[in-house]
């Protein structure tokens, strides 16, 4: 009987990154199929700019997704910065469900928070600003109603433009805010937290009205692969794999 409950998120797959992709698709194909629970916290592309695009990788990472579904996995995906525009075709396709931005979930008995992360950040405003603009509805019925390779190029110039911005920021103002942090968890009443996006991974432990908590910070995938799992038998381990 599936047990285990996996999370992985900033896999940033591309055409560009083929190493990454071969990786996912192993772990798809192998890892995953143990579990009884994966849990995809955003950005899985590192640029996804509509559900009809079925270009390199994204119709390969459709078909294993479906294909993990089908084999009995339970798929949930949330919505990353960099693939928001994931929709109810995506999910049709793959059988996933899909989260809302900050979703509460069933981990061994205990509900755990899980979120991108971005939503976390709240020292870097121009980001925060500029996330509300472009996932308001009529913003992103406005991105796709352009023509696909309207939207391609926008993707190739919004990856330049991403790296530049993040040459001016400090890694402090791209980290969650502590405060954010034990903000949400208070107001979620939960003690474990679950997120991505800052690509700092490790194992927070703080304390929430005065009790122990812990933050869990997913690892970016390049090249190789990472995932948190829960299991009976082990509790909360990191799991590290390559194609």
């Amino acid at each position: 009987m599936r047990q285990d409950i996996l999370f992985i998120s900033d896999l940033h797959l591309s055409a560009a990154r083929p190493e990454t992709t071969r990786c996912f698709l192993s772990f798809a194909q192998g890892r995953a199929r143990g579990a009884r629970q994966l849990y995809i916290l955003g950005d899985l592309f590192d640029a996804y700019i509509g559900d009809d695009d079925n270009s390199t990788p994204n119709r390969q990472v459709k078909h294993a997704l479906r294909s993990l579904a089908e084999s009995g996995t339970e798929l949930f995906f949330q919505h990353g910065n960099r693939d928001f525009l994931v929709g109810e075709r995506f999910c049709r396709e793959t059988g996933a469900n899909l989260l809302e931005d900050y979703a509460l979930v069933q981990v061994g008995g205990e509900t755990v928070l899980v979120t991108h992360g971005d939503l976390l950040c709240t020292d870097d405003l121009p980001y925060q600003s500029a996330r509300v603009r472009v996932r308001s509805a009529q913003w992103k019925r406005n991105a796709l109603s352009k023509p696909l390779l309207v939207r391609q190029l926008y993707a190739r110039w919004y990856r330049v433009k991403s790296g530049l911005d993040k040459r001016g920021k400090t890694l402090e103002i791209m980290d969650a805010n502590p405060d954010t942090v034990t903000e949400v968890m208070r107001r979620f009443g939960v003690k474990t937290l679950v997120h991505g996006h800052t690509h700092r991974p490790a194992i927070h432990e703080l304390t929430v009205d005065g009790a122990a908590a812990t933050r869990r910070v997913l690892a970016e995938w390049h090249g190789d692969g990472s995932a948190l799992c829960w299991s009976p038998q082990s509790g909360w381990t990191a799991e590290h794999f390559s194609a």
